[in-house]
């Protein structure tokens, strides 16, 4: 594993000519907009991975974790107000997308939340350099889950805004005893999920989203306030989806989210937590419905949960200004870190 660009390294080691907006000092950072931060490339696994950092890097550290199809800069209205709150924030994008290496299919490295989590665990030990509150967009929320649960050590607390996954409708009851599957059973679930994930025409569906106004009509249906009209929303979904890698990241990522174990599901992992997390919901999300919710709170029934009103899938960018100061309010209440090293 290699890291080409530490939190102390100095800004112009870690600018790199294919980012947005590359800077040379500490000063020329954006602090709004899809590009904020000091823009970096960090490797892992011999793979290019983007990240980003605004604030003072002596304060506490706040991971930003962004949710399916997006990447670091959809957090472009709430990085700068966290930033100016104390916190040192870094935006991450995983792999597969935003600006990071998109992977394809391999059976020894599986595209999932497992494998993210691991990404998030390197990037706090190699880059951040401390234990850091971790904030997940959807995706980014399960991922942020998944690492505070595999490496404890690193997160210091989690929120998901909000917390999807279909296992937790699998079951409306507390955690029960899985049963198995034979052997043969888990070769034919492979083999199956395998073959109907190749034989998805991606390769027409993927550029026809990317490069038609269906990209923005899906974009609509994760917010509840119209958002055609946002060039800037568009740019964040589009840029990662019009790249040669996407398609073979989406079909590797459908295979392995498939294939997951039970212990990599969130009602398991929801079961074995021990740090302190909060979920953020918003009212009128179609996408994720607020039952789900309700569900999460039946794995955990002391889980605070925050209804943001008049916003769906997409809190922390559709009511920015609320969903900050609801952050930073629950962020009060945590137990006090010592200083981040030097």
């Amino acid at each position: 594993i290699a890291c080409s660009s530490l939190a102390g390294s100095s800004p112009a080691s870690m600018a790199t000519s294919s980012l947005p907006q590359p800077f040379s000092e500490a000063g020329s950072a954006p602090h709004a907009g899809l590009d904020w931060g000091r823009h970096g490339i960090w490797h892992w696994l011999g793979l290019p991975c983007h990240w980003r950092q605004l604030g003072n890097p002596s304060g506490p550290a706040l991971v930003l974790l962004h949710g399916f199809g997006a990447g670091s800069g959809h957090w472009r209205r709430n990085a700068a107000p966290l930033a100016a709150a104390g916190w040192c924030v870094y935006g991450l994008d995983l792999l597969g997308f935003g600006a990071s290496h998109q992977p394809g299919p391999r059976r020894w490295r599986p595209l999932d939340n497992r494998f993210w989590a691991r990404q998030l665990q390197a990037f706090l030990e190699q880059v951040v350099g401390q234990a850091a509150v971790v904030v997940g967009h959807s995706l980014g929320g399960l991922v942020a889950l998944s690492c505070a649960v595999f490496a404890p050590a690193w997160v210091r607390a989690v929120v998901a805004a909000p917390l999807p996954d279909p296992a937790l409708l699998a079951t409306a009851g507390p955690p029960a005893r899985i049963l198995r599957r034979r052997p043969w059973q888990r070769r034919l679930r492979r083999w199956l999920v395998r073959l109907l994930c190749r034989l998805l025409p991606l390769e027409l569906i993927v550029p026809l989203l990317a490069h038609s106004p269906l990209l923005g009509l899906g974009l609509q249906s994760a917010y509840h306030r119209p958002v055609l009209g946002d060039g800037e929303l568009l740019r964040i979904v589009a840029r990662p989806a019009r790249r040669p890698g996407a398609v073979r990241s989406l079909r590797a990522m459908s295979i392995a989210m498939a294939l997951r174990p039970h212990a990599a599901t969130a009602p398991a992992l929801l079961a074995r937590l021990g740090l302190p997390m909060l979920l953020i919901w918003g009212r009128q999300d179609r996408l994720v419905p607020l039952d789900v919710a309700d569900l999460c709170r039946r794995w955990r029934p002391e889980l605070p949960v925050v209804v943001l009103e008049n916003c769906g899938h997409c809190p922390h960018d559709e009511v920015a200004e609320t969903f900050n100061s609801t952050l930073l309010s629950w962020l009060k209440g945590l137990p006090a870190l010592p200083p981040a090293s030097s």
